[in-house]
């Protein structure tokens, strides 16, 4: 199946560039309230979904043992800027477990965002551990390691039991095999299983419902979903869509992106969940996708987070990135 062009980036009174794409819209049951392009063919949702990689760190224990608040669990689901405010948390929760910077498996890299970048590169620093924008996510993981006395060292392996745990919750919720021939290694070197979106959209749509889920497991994710809502921040950033949209919208909208174009989300008043994979992987058409999906069913979003704008270096805009037809229609047709 060839996927529609989902996102058309205008220059002046031409098109100049496409992104194709695919997007579910799905109930708790898999009913498919929207369906557009290639949903079935698995993809890697990348980073998210690290609320459900979390759900290990809630329901072993660890969380309360080492006294982690709403903040240091909505940092556990985050692809933070890198901030400060963030690289702090991470390496407290760390310290909570007895553990340091030295222990993160995920690598180094710059902050994702601009200001903490130039920051640390005006200060002639270079990023650490801490920087990597699943430094929360990795601190959480290590945390549950401690917390059930199993060895720290090699816990991003497929074979630890720290991923065994995230990966019998993945399979659980999305009751999908997940076995090594959809098994990938993250960015952050944690293995990603890729699933297809109907899937990931129906499996969001059970977080937001609690549907099929032990009364325990509800409680997690309860715990999840309002950590987040109530520190957006940490989700990601200052002026990225995922806190903007969580901040002004909490317990309307949850959402969270992943890399190589992938967003997916839920809508916690109407039962769905969706999912959303941009065949080249551009940021610019997944966040300018996932807000269309947003300001269609909550119209008051519009304004919240703009995408659109094509500027020139002196700021002059002269473009724009904006929803294609075949996906407008296609928005136009969903009745909630």
């Amino acid at each position: 199946m060839t996927n529609p062009i989902l996102i058309e980036v205008t220059r002046g009174p031409l098109v100049e560039s496409w992104h194709r794409g695919a997007v579910a819209i799905a109930a708790p049951s898999g009913a498919l309230a929207l369906s557009l392009g290639d949903v079935e063919s698995p993809v890697y949702p990348r980073s998210a979904v690290k609320a459900l990689q979390a759900l290990p760190l809630i329901e072993s224990g660890a969380a309360d043992r080492f006294g982690f608040g709403p903040a240091e669990i909505a940092l556990a689901c985050g692809s933070h800027a890198g901030t400060e405010r963030h690289t702090h948390l991470a390496a407290t929760m760390l310290d909570r477990a007895g553990l340091d910077p030295n222990d993160l498996g995920c690598g180094a890299h710059m902050p994702l965002g601009s200001s903490a970048a130039n920051a640390l590169i005006a200060a002639g620093e270079k990023p650490s551990q801490l920087h990597n924008n699943c430094s929360g996510k990795h601190a959480g993981m290590l945390a549950t390691a401690v917390h059930l006395g199993e060895p720290t060292r090699g816990y991003c392996a497929v074979d630890h039991p720290v991923q065994q745990r995230v990966h019998e919750a993945l399979r659980d919720i999305t009751g999908l095999p997940l076995g090594a021939d959809v098994r990938g290694i993250d960015g952050c070197s944690v293995p990603n299983w890729a699933m297809p979106l109907s899937v990931m959209a129906r499996a969001f749509a059970q977080l937001v419902t609690g549907v099929g889920m032990s009364a325990d497991r509800k409680a997690a994710v309860e715990r999840i979903l309002d950590a987040c809502w109530q520190y957006p921040d940490m989700v990601a950033g200052k002026s990225r869509a995922d806190t903007v949209v969580m901040r002004e919208l909490p317990r309307q909208v949850f959402m969270k992106t992943g890399a190589e174009g992938v967003y997916c989300g839920a809508f916690p008043q109407l039962g769905l969940g969706f999912a959303l994979k941009i065949e080249d992987g551009a940021k610019r058409a997944a966040a300018g996708a996932a807000m269309a999906l947003v300001e269609r069913l909550y119209p008051v979003a519009r304004g919240l987070m703009p995408v659109g704008a094509i500027k020139t270096w002196h700021g002059v805009e002269v473009g724009e990135v904006r929803s294609a037809p075949v996906f407008e229609d296609a928005l136009g047709t969903l009745k909630i």
